[in-house]
């Protein structure tokens, strides 16, 4: 299926390239200063070239027709220029754990606990699953993150090269890792491996990979430590699900004398760069193991699927963050999410903590952003270049209109864009400099017929008559 035409700005070259230049003008700017704090710089410009972030300056602090002069000449091509005024210029947010494709369940599995959401609707549903299925279901899903000011998401689900033939279509960022359980044989975990040395750097740097085992309940220890075997030999880092809620945790200490954490700690996993999805069921046991831990260790939290699912404990970031461990914002799938929206977990987020510590001054609007755009970029692998604003920092820039009668008046900016700012209110996207979303409208992707394909796929992926999972819950 063919997408919509490329962007036919002038700073477009084509399918898969980055704009020769492009200049945006008259925006507030979020930045970070040297000691990471949040800030804004009103009347701001930034200049891209090559797809990189050549100067982030107040207006007349940055020679825009010099840049625009020097593009021209070095690239024959025309400088793409955006108007950014009653908008505030953002980093690309960050996604740092989902199943995109599972937005073709979006709604299927409501008001059930976990044990029935996955044995009864979510795993049966899922043995049915061809690449197809998966491609369209990606297809929509990035409609979905590019409107909602997502540039980069991390993606664990299966047929992943389906998945990153989608993302280097459609120009956003993806951080990928093929799935797999111990049920699979040593073909699960070797399918996962070849996925992720085939494919990392593609895209033109785009896509980064990781090795996906599911889960420490999924997968044995032998499994888990022949993939940090692998994740050392190739360089790899590792994403999988762990203490994602306190019952697992409780099990896993009944049946092993040892938490989830623990289990990755015994498996090597700990001496790897290691992405944890969710963390909800982290004991304070837990925690020295992941303050000195011989790799980049992050959690990734989803707030709502935790209330959805009724989970009595939320990702401890405050503790995490004590403990040096950064912590990403992230939606996880449709099925248990209904949506692919991190602003709305940014809020979640921000509320859930000051609940569970009962504290209000605990996290605070500038430090959910923070979480939203550093911390996010450090959990995928990729916090030297993206994640913020910045002169040599790659061009994921996203643009907020905040004229809006839910934004307005705006006494403190950071509190309006976690807590007012909704992601219709992004108006603009871009990738690497390239422009996937303007005004509103996407460039890249053809949604209408993705949405009638999927439709005529749906019985035949739905229909559970057949009795099949593919993997039993029982934690």
């Amino acid at each position: 299926m063919s997408s919509a035409p490329a962007d036919r700005g002038a700073g477009s070259a084509g399918r898969g390239s980055a704009a020769a230049g492009l200049v945006i003008t008259g925006c507030t700017a979020l930045v970070h200063d040297d000691q990471e704090r949040i800030g804004f710089l009103e009347d701001a410009t930034i200049v891209v070239r090559d797809g990189i972030i050549e100067a982030v300056g107040a207006r007349g602090d940055v020679d825009v027709r010099a840049d625009a002069d020097a593009a021209a000449e070095a690239d024959a091509a025309v400088v793409e220029r955006i108007d950014g005024r009653g908008q505030v210029a953002v980093p690309g947010l960050i996604n740092c754990h989902t199943h995109a494709p599972m937005v073709a369940l979006r709604g299927l599995a409501e008001d059930l606990p976990t044990e029935a959401w996955f044995n009864d609707v979510v795993w049966p549903v899922e043995s049915n699953l061809t690449e197809r299925d998966v491609e369209l279901g990606a297809r929509l899903a990035c409609a979905e993150l590019i409107r909602g000011g997502v540039t980069c998401f991390a993606d664990h689900y299966f047929h992943m090269d389906a998945v990153a033939a989608v993302v280097a279509e459609c120009g956003l960022r993806a951080h990928l890792g093929e799935a797999y359980f111990s049920s699979q044989g040593d073909a699960g975990r070797e399918r996962s491996a070849e996925f992720a040395l085939r494919h990392r750097g593609r895209a033109g740097g785009r896509i980064t990979t990781a090795l996906a085992p599911h889960a420490p309940y999924t997968v044995t220890d032998a499994d888990l430590a022949a993939t940090a075997e692998l994740a050392r030999a190739h360089g790899l880092p590792v994403h999988l699900h762990a203490a994602e809620n306190r019952d697992q945790t409780e099990t896993s200490l009944a049946r092993h004398g040892a938490t989830p954490v623990e289990i990755l700690d015994r498996a090597g996993l700990l001496d790897t760069d290691l992405l944890i999805a969710h963390g909800t069921g982290i004991l304070d046991r837990d925690l020295p193991l992941l303050a000195r831990t011989g790799g980049r260790t992050a959690v990734a939290t989803a707030p709502r699927t935790y209330l959805k699912f009724g989970w009595p404990t939320t990702t401890p970031v405050r503790a995490l963050r004590a403990a040096g461990v950064p912590v990403g914002l992230a939606t996880d799938g449709a099925a248990s999410n209904n949506s692919l929206d991190v602003w709305e977990s940014m809020a979640l987020t921000s509320l859930m903590q000051k609940s569970s510590e009962g504290d209000p001054r605990w996290l605070t609007s500038r430090q959910a952003l923070h979480h939203a755009t550093l911390q996010s970029a450090r959990a995928v692998g990729l916090g030297a270049s993206i994640g913020s604003l910045a002169a040599g920092r790659r061009a994921d820039i996203v643009l907020v209109d905040i004229s809006g009668p839910h934004t307005q008046p705006v006494h403190d900016l950071a509190a309006t864009l976690v807590h007012s700012a909704r992601s219709a209110d992004v108006r603009t996207t871009i990738v690497d400099g390239r422009v996937l979303m303007r005004d509103r409208e996407l460039l890249t992707l053809d949604v209408p017929a993705v949405v009638q394909e999927l439709a005529d796929r749906l019985p035949g992926l739905v229909d559970r008559g057949h009795g099949r999972r593919i993997q039993e819950y029982d934690t």
